[in-house]
């Protein structure tokens, strides 16, 4: 995967190293590969370092631009906000997406961040009532985003020519990379597992697609066990049935374990073979986002030996992948980047055996718990947070008659603190910009987003999460925040980098580099310090210059 010294040297001087004038426009690169890890922190990358094979994370490590401190600059820190900040350049606050799920006032129902009525799903059975009926599960789109994205623009300077394609187990993690324009997202139905899409994208699945569906790949990733490398079983794909008492679907059974990442990459080889990823005109993008460390992670925490044991797996698949890339594109005609939409928080009842703070909160009594502060402040019982996906409260307009928005707000605001949270912000003090000069606010004003009705961003205390049991995410502190950010490529100095960053600045960088616009509501920086120094296109001299091997640049530890 390297290039040979003194044929490194020979290119620098005849001006031929893609990296040196790379351009989207020329197809240098000629495929970007980004990969988006899902709850995957900051530390995992140093954790594991020492165990991980020399093709897979290490590719990033060593030989790589890495940067330790890249933190995420808001407080909702969930999956949706996440692939929408990475893709956009921007934060909450430029490209709208709140949350996974928000409160529709209108529809008076939850929706999700991508759901779109206007669209249907592609690839999904319809049940014949809803055939006749003439309707289809409601599809998804990025109609949510307020901004565009890094494929949008690399769309828009080509001409369409790029091409653009996203992958996921998630409809919200494929949707929002691929943006506007993509030319197609694909995630799983949970049930089957069969890769769908959205008449959004195409009426109708490829054929690669509709054969790769058909040859039931998902059955070799049934009844299998899990063993970290020690031999000890960590897990089962055994089928078994869910919750409901109903047989649990693939997304359930395989999605916690390293067999879903497998399955993943399998698709986005097939990918970029049928989709002829990086053999076009103009650069390509493909966007690969895995989804199996969060379903885990949720259950287990980061630091059981279950997540040791997924990081480890995902290294080989990744390593595998990576071996693909330059086999069928040339890794020298490839640019990859990683990063991670959210970290998490540690385990509670793990970390209460060090004496931290930790607890387990029940979203549901807590909201009960609030709904009754608020029933006895108006001396009138009523469900006045329709919903709580804590720390963020949803609010009942009506059940605030005769209230005005910024009142019941802050009456939601203060319940939640009689009910526990350090303290909150209110929609409304969002939208004026009333937010305190300092970290935590800043960190909350770039969280504000106009959807979602009347609502309240509460502020949690560290290490304790919203939910009975397990853990999760969404606050402003640094295992939530805290995620990977490395590139690799020509364009870049190898190098550990220790200069602060952010996951907005991954679209901008990319962009500065291909030479096409940073999306519309781009606020990153174009991570100067981690590219290769400018080179100048060299004119052959009329006397015999020598190739002798000479020492490249030393990568950057900053």
């Amino acid at each position: 995967m390297r290039l040979p010294r003194t044929l490194c040297v020979a290119l620098v001087l005849l001006g031929m190293i893609p990296g040196a004038f790379a351009s989207a426009y020329n197809a240098h690169p000629k495929l970007v590969v980004v990969i988006v890890i899902d709850q995957f922190r900051g530390d995992y990358l140093e954790r594991y370092r020492d165990q991980f094979s020399e093709g897979g994370f290490r590719v990033f490590l060593d030989r790589g631009a890495y940067f330790t401190d890249c933190n995420y600059d808001y407080a909702n820190t969930r999956t949706a906000p996440g692939h929408a900040t990475l893709f956009t350049g921007s934060y909450t606050s430029g490209h709208g997406i709140v949350a996974n799920e928000w409160w529709d006032p209108l529809k008076k129902k939850r929706v999700t961040s991508v759901e779109d009525d206007a669209t249907k799903l592609v690839g999904v059975d319809v049940k014949p009532a809803q055939a006749e009926l003439g309707r289809g599960t409601p599809g998804a789109s990025p109609h949510n985003l307020l901004s565009d994205t890094l494929g949008d623009e690399l769309k828009l300077a080509t001409g369409g020519k790029a091409r653009v394609f996203a992958v996921s187990l998630k409809d919200r993690a494929a949707v929002l990379p691929a943006g506007f324009s993509g030319d197609a997202a694909y995630w799983i139905d949970p049930k089957s597992g069969s890769w769908i899409t959205s008449t959004y994208y195409r009426a109708d699945l490829p054929e690669w697609v509709r054969n790769f569906n058909g040859s039931h790949r998902t059955e070799k990733f049934l009844n299998r066990e899990w063993k970290d490398s020690d031999g000890n079983t960590l897990g089962s794909t055994a089928p078994r049935n869910g919750k409901d008492g109903a047989p649990a679907g693939f997304y359930e059974v395989v999605g916690s374990t390293p067999f879903a990442n497998e399955y993943q990459l399998e698709f986005a080889k097939e990918l970029v073979l049928y989709e002829k990823l990086g053999a076009g005109a103009a650069t390509d993008l493909l966007v690969v986002s895995l989804s199996a460390n969060d379903i885990l992670g949720h259950q287990v925490g980061p630091d059981s030996p279950q997540m040791h044991s997924m990081a480890l797996e995902l290294d080989r698949s990744l390593a595998e992948f990576f071996n693909f890339l330059g086999h069928q594109v040339g890794m020298a005609n490839v640019w990859m980047a990683l990063s991670a939409d959210h970290g998490v928080a540690p385990l509670p009842e793990f970390a209460k055996t060090l004496r931290l703070p930790a607890a387990n909160l029940d979203g549901k009594v807590l909201r009960e718990q609030i709904n009754s502060l608020l029933s006895k402040k108006y001396a009138k019982k009523g469900d006045y947070l329709l919903d709580l996906d804590y720390p963020l409260a949803w609010l009942n307009e009506d059940a605030f008659s005769g209230h005005k928005e910024s009142d019941a707000e802050a009456d939601a605001g203060e319940a939640m603190k009689q009910a526990g949270l350090a303290g909150y912000f209110t929609k409304a003090q969002l939208a004026r910009g009333e937010t305190p000069a300092t970290e935590v606010g800043r960190r909350y004003a770039h969280s504000y987003s106009p959807e979602g009705g009347w609502y309240v961003i509460g502020i949690p205390t560290p290490f304790q999460v919203g939910t009975a049991k397990g853990t999760d995410h969404a606050s402003p502190f640094s295992y939530d925040t805290h995620v990977p950010l490395a590139f690799y490529g020509l364009a870049f100095q190898p190098g550990i980098y220790r200069t602060h960053a952010e996951p907005v600045d991954l679209a901008v960088t990319l962009a500065s580099l291909l030479g096409i616009n940073a999306p519309a509501q781009a606020t990153g920086r174009v991570l100067t310090e981690a590219l290769q120094p400018p080179r100048r296109s060299a004119t052959v001299p009329a006397t015999p210059l020598s190739l002798a091997p000479a020492t490249p640049p030393a990568g950057g530890t900053q």
